[in-house]
């Protein structure tokens, strides 16, 4: 494995793209409740998530090192934001199918129009309330998870000498 690299599983089912401990711990609180997801990875900022899907050298013939079948992904990271991760993913034909799902604070319209035209699959605002929040990620896992199609991506490993 390279050194430079975390030890990301080789399943990842949910890539949770949150530098909010909180709001990323009632997330994975919320998945593991209802049994949403067995492999969700939990990344805390932009360069993590990039890093993780595509490596930290890749260009656009390497293949990916992880396909998660959905991105949960905040828009106000550290590093390298969220609109950018979002641009990122969808403009690449390995990973542009994927869906991604923003989560944020933002009321903003200009981030929901941007995320929107950016290619995002849908925009959550995250709700402040305990209960109302559990149930926006349980619902959210269901609908993306369970009921919605999307093709397979293939998942590569990268060779590491």
């Amino acid at each position: 494995m390279n050194p430079t690299q975390p030890p990301y599983p080789t399943v990842v089912e949910i890539l949770l793209v949150e530098d909010n401990p909180l709001d990323a711990d009632l997330t994975l609180r919320a998945l593991k409740r209802y049994r949403l997801a067995n492999h969700v990875v939990w990344v805390k900022n932009g360069l993590e998530a990039l890093d993780l899907i595509f490596g930290l050298t890749a260009v656009s013939t390497d293949p990916i090192h992880h396909a998660p079948k959905l991105v949960l992904l905040d828009l106000k990271l550290p590093k390298i934001d969220g609109h950018e991760v979002l641009r990122r993913l969808k403009s690449d034909p390995r990973t542009k199918t994927i869906p991604v799902v923003v989560m944020t604070s933002s009321h903003e319209e200009a981030d929901l129009l941007r995320a929107c035209q950016s290619g995002s699959n849908s925009y959550i605002v995250k709700p402040v309330d305990f209960d109302n929040f559990m149930e926006a990620v349980r619902q959210l896992g269901l609908y993306w998870l369970l009921l919605n199609k999307s093709p397979t991506l293939p998942q590569q490993s990268p060779n590491h000498d």
